[in-house]
């Protein structure tokens, strides 16, 4: 609840970051890591994984707005809050079982053009038919999953690795 009051604050511009930054979102029952089914998700806090993704971000020279919810709509006004800040280069998002049903999100993915990566703890192609299949997946710039939560950090590295790639010019 507290993290959702915080980020609450962002359309209005008191959460916006004043360097470069990367958001997270973590959706329904990531809340609950490191009690919710140890064996398949760690033992890992969502407090203690926030914290390995702030110190990476950081190191990268990077700052990092944390946000979960377990509602939809939540998710996608947090998301809107941020769309057109110059300041975010990308979002790194478990939707958790919202990744299975939502179109909404991947909507609001598109809508506020923010390049995202897809991330999972578990590998979902190795679990039930119904969590095999992604709304975000095929528009989403990098999927990570099966890693644990060290996803996380890659995703993390793959931003801060882009920002310091000069761009590409198109093949001619």
């Amino acid at each position: 609840m507290a993290t959702e009051q915080r980020a609450s604050l962002a359309p209005h511009g008191s959460d916006h970051p004043t360097q470069p930054a990367l958001l997270l979102i973590n959706g329904p029952n990531l809340n609950l890591l490191g009690t919710r089914e140890p064996t398949k998700y760690g033992t890992q806090t969502l407090a203690e994984l926030e914290y390995l993704i702030k110190q990476r971000c950081s190191s990268q020279n990077l700052a990092l707005v944390s946000f979960q919810s377990n509602h939809e709509g939540a998710i996608l006004d947090f998301l809107h809050g941020f769309g057109g800040d110059p300041n975010v280069k990308g979002v790194i998002i478990n939707a958790g079982a919202y990744t299975h049903t939502s179109v909404a999100i991947r909507d609001a993915l598109l809508g506020v053009n923010i390049p995202f990566v897809e991330v999972h703890i578990t590998n979902v192609h190795k679990r039930e038919r119904f969590r095999q299949h992604s709304y975000l997946s095929d528009v989403a710039e990098a999927v990570i999953c099966g890693l644990g939560t060290y996803g996380y950090l890659a995703a993390v590295d793959y931003f801060a690795a882009k920002m310091d790639s000069p761009p590409q010019s198109a093949a001619a």
